[in-house]
């Protein structure tokens, strides 16, 4: 692998930069999409927005991932990155799971109340004959 122990020029780092800003308003711009074509919920729409704007600012600002990650006690900045995703992909999959049972709880009762309301009708109509 030619070139693999070579360190990056601040040009290459300055396209990765430009490349994950122009990602950031790539995504926000496909969220705030969905979300008027209603094809998202405005409460996840917010948490794709979050990820996107906060894309935008790693992008604008590099040096921000350094300093977060010497404030909090990290020496390899990316590690900071990564503990984040993994945090917050971790915490989206709870809320989703909370989501999804109330969901299932939700449909179980309308189930039984629908259950209930053919039973009654059902009932009513064999008295009248």
């Amino acid at each position: 692998m030619p070139g693999a122990l070579e360190h990056e020029t601040p040009q290459n780092m300055m396209e990765y930069h430009l490349l994950v800003t122009v990602l950031g308003i790539g995504l926000a711009l496909t969220i705030l999409t969905l979300i008027r074509r209603d094809h998202i919920h405005l409460r996840q729409g917010l948490f794709w927005t979050v990820v996107a704007v906060a894309s935008l600012v790693f992008g604008i600002w590099p040096g921000l991932i350094d300093s977060l990650s010497q404030a909090v006690g990290i020496a390899y900045s990316p590690a900071l990155l990564f503990l984040v995703a993994i945090v917050v992909l971790i915490l989206r999959a709870l809320f989703t799971d909370i989501a999804l049972t109330q969901l299932k709880r939700d449909m179980r009762r309308l189930n039984q109340r629908i259950a209930l309301s053919e039973s009654r009708d059902e009932s009513g109509k064999d008295t009248s004959l």
